[in-house]
């Protein structure tokens, strides 16, 4: 198991028409800086009252760049939600989407969000 960390900033816009009442839809973008260096592009689907602290999305997006050194691309699926107990959230790669010199990539991918911004820890592992 390889591990990578760093930065990202992130760009979500709406997407109209919405798919269902209740149901809103997003475009995201992505600039990821440190051990994966890469740009993303993606959507996502969420529902709930973010406002209230209630909510949760889903999301698929496509990473393409380098990471420790080997180019190529990958999908990562989102699934989060969020209530009175926090934020719950699981990132992984799709399996069988990696391309390039990261075909065959699997891993998990931990956002983390603070005062500061936006960071990463992504734990994979990759084909010899």
């Amino acid at each position: 198991m390889h591990h990578a960390h760093g930065t990202f900033t992130v760009d979500v816009r709406p997407i109209s028409p919405a798919p269902a009442e209740g149901v809103s839809r997003y475009s995201l973008d992505k600039q990821i800086q440190g051990d994966l260096e890469a740009t993303t592009k993606g959507e996502m689907l969420g529902g709930g009252d973010p406002k209230q602290g209630t909510a949760g999305y889903v999301a698929m997006e496509m990473v393409t760049g380098t990471l420790s050194g080997k180019h190529g691309s990958f999908a990562l699926q989102h699934s989060g939600t969020m209530d009175q107990d926090g934020p719950k959230m699981t990132v992984i790669v799709v399996p069988g989407s990696g391309t390039g010199e990261l075909k065959g990539i699997a891993g998990t991918f931990i956002i983390h969000i603070d005062k500061s911004g936006h960071s990463y820890d992504f734990d994979y592992s990759l084909p010899d």
